[in-house]
C-alpha cells in the first residue's frame, strides 16, 4: 500500500508539470486580433439573430392567416 501512495503523488507532479509545460505552449492573441475576432462575434450574433426573428415573424403571420380562415 505504501508504493501505491507514492505513485499517486508521483503521478500528481508529473501531471502538474505537464499541465505547466501545456500552458507555456498557449500562444496568446495580441489586442487588436482578440478585439477583431470579437467585433465579428458578436456582428454574427446580431445577424443570426435578426435572421431567426425574421422567420419567427414570418411563421408567427402565416400561421396566424391559416387559423383566421374560416370555412
Amino acid at each position: 500500500m505504501g508504493q501505491t501512495e507514492n505513485k499517486e503523488k508521483a503521478q500528481k507532479v508529473s501531471w502538474f508539470t505537464g499541465l505547466k509545460a501545456e500552458f507555456h505552449k498557449i500562444i496568446w492573441p495580441d489586442q487588436k486580433s482578440l478585439v477583431r475576432q470579437t467585433v465579428a462575434v458578436v456582428v454574427a450574433s446580431v445577424v443570426v439573430g435578426l435572421i431567426i426573428a425574421m422567420l419567427d415573424w414570418i411563421i408567427q403571420y402565416g400561421v396566424n392567416f391559416l387559423v383566421g380562415l374560416s370555412f
